[in-house]
């Protein structure tokens, strides 16, 4: 790792950003350009190892936001996620004719979505913004479901095979968990870093 330096600056926190969301990577081998991509639910920025503190604080705002539009523009709105499971229920499940008031995307690392049935509203975790529509699907409509049966029993589970690419939509999820898990920074080098 003699090329890299990871910077995980915590006095340099920005505005509507996590702590721990960014990860800075100054690379040897960079001359000039600067990349930033999406990996295990962070923004990665690899920068030039000779850049300046001052231009790197420069640049780490502008990057972030292209991200956040590319990302932006490849996600459904939440009144497009509310017409999807209006489409998924009328045609896998008739007999369900509750809908949800609300629908959000919700920054979840532990779920893909929940369901509260007593206020009808759905939340559907950001890690599935760019995900294949398959496994947007499955999860939308596993949430439907939940605002009439709040279990996971025989009735929702008969409701939910009808979904034809469950078998696909729970393979990618567990991939993308398994590969969140795999890129998540080891705790040693989160230490190191934070001394």
């Amino acid at each position: 790792m003699s090329d890299l330096d990871l910077d995980l600056d915590s006095d340099a926190t920005l505005p509507g950003i996590d702590e721990g969301e960014i990860v800075v990577v100054r690379s040897n081998r960079r001359k000039k350009n600067i990349s930033a991509y999406r990996a295990g639910g962070r923004i990665v920025i690899s920068i030039p190892a000779r850049m300046s503190k001052s231009d790197e604080r420069a640049m780490i705002p502008e990057m972030v936001a292209k991200i956040r539009a590319q990302e932006a523009a490849s996600t459904m709105s939440e009144s497009a996620l509310a017409q999807r499971i209006d489409e998924l229920l009328r045609e896998l499940a008739p007999e369900i004719t509750i809908r949800p008031l609300s629908i959000t995307w919700r920054a979840m690392r532990e779920r893909w979505g929940s369901c509260t049935s007593a206020d009808r509203t759905i939340r559907i975790s950001d890690r599935l913004k760019g995900a294949p529509d398959y496994a947007l699907d499955f999860v939308l409509f596993h949430e439907a479901i939940h605002l009439e049966i709040s279990d996971h029993g025989e009735a929702f589970k008969a409701i939910l095979s009808r979904f034809d690419k469950s078998e696909s939509a729970n393979a990618y999820l567990d991939g993308y968990e398994a590969a969140e898990t795999a890129l998540a920074m080891p705790q040693e080098l989160k230490k190191l870093l934070n001394k």
